[in-house]
């Protein structure tokens, strides 16, 4: 089984012009290529023609039993009554978590205005996702997405399950570090690879999760997920075969983790 934590149904520079009902259908198709069984779709931190709201993704995927929703929220675009909406679509299971895009919004992770984003996860069991490491748009700011920012969130909010998305990258060390210390954080592997990569960015990669994971001495805390259309799913199955991991705890990354997490 597979479970790709970590996609997208917005329009980006380097995808092919599609109305949102191509791009879902172009998800799905791409899914059934590559043998992916369940995906999460991540609305994103603003809304326009080419970034669909939460409430559109959820209306337009409801009827698929391989799809879920996770919330994006900004404290710049969205306002308290969307934080209710998300508290309406937890309680009708429509949403499986919430997203903060820190870096492409200038706040740090510990800014107490993502405090009621913590509040209604911890209150329905649900993770939030974090953006770590390198930002996809020149206009943001590194130093707010640094994983060593989460430790904060992590240790004030000890019931609060955190993910790291992209391991952090290219802050890894970083990202291990916070893992082995707080048991509430976790990671995914998605948005490591863009465009032509070649073999010394697999190696490196490669290593490094590898490295973190006898670092840490469990693979409780790691999740799939590809950053699509971002990234290109088949690369990265092919990319994380040739990682070196033993068949239990392949499955452990690959949906294990992600199904309990995220109640799949």
């Amino acid at each position: 089984m597979v479970i790709d934590c970590h996609v997208h149904l917005n329009q980006y520079e380097h995808t092919n012009k599609a109305t949102l009902e191509e791009r879902l259908q172009i998800l799905l198709d791409t899914m059934s290529k590559y043998g992916v069984d369940y995906s999460l779709i991540l609305s994103s931190f603003r809304v326009n023609s080419d970034r669909p709201s939460t409430s559109k993704i959820i209306e337009l995927v409801k009827k698929y039993d391989n799809l879920g929703v996770i919330a994006g929220f900004s404290i710049d675009n969205h306002s308290y009554n969307d934080l209710q909406d998300c508290r309406r679509w937890f309680k009708n299971g429509f949403i499986k978590g919430m997203k903060l895009y820190c870096g492409y919004e200038h706040y740090f992770p510990y800014d107490k205005r993502y405090q009621q984003v913590y509040d209604l996860c911890i209150e329905f069991k649900a993770p939030v996702m974090i953006h770590t490491g390198d930002i996809f748009l020149k206009q943001g700011k590194l130093r707010f997405s640094h994983p060593i920012n989460i430790d904060e969130v992590a240790v004030d909010n000890p019931e609060l399950k955190i993910v790291m998305c992209h391991l952090g990258n290219p802050w890894i060390l970083d990202c291990q570090e916070v893992l082995y210390k707080n048991k509430n954080v976790y990671a995914d592997i998605s948005g490591l690879f863009y465009g032509d990569y070649g073999t010394k960015s697999e190696e490196y990669v490669s290593k490094r999760i590898t490295e973190l994971l006898n670092y840490i001495g469990e693979p409780r805390c790691l999740l799939y997920g590809t950053d699509w259309p971002i990234s290109d799913m088949g690369f990265y199955q092919e990319f994380f075969k040739r990682v070196e991991l033993k068949p239990l705890d392949r499955d452990l990354i690959m949906y294990k983790n992600a199904k309990v997490l995220f109640g799949v």
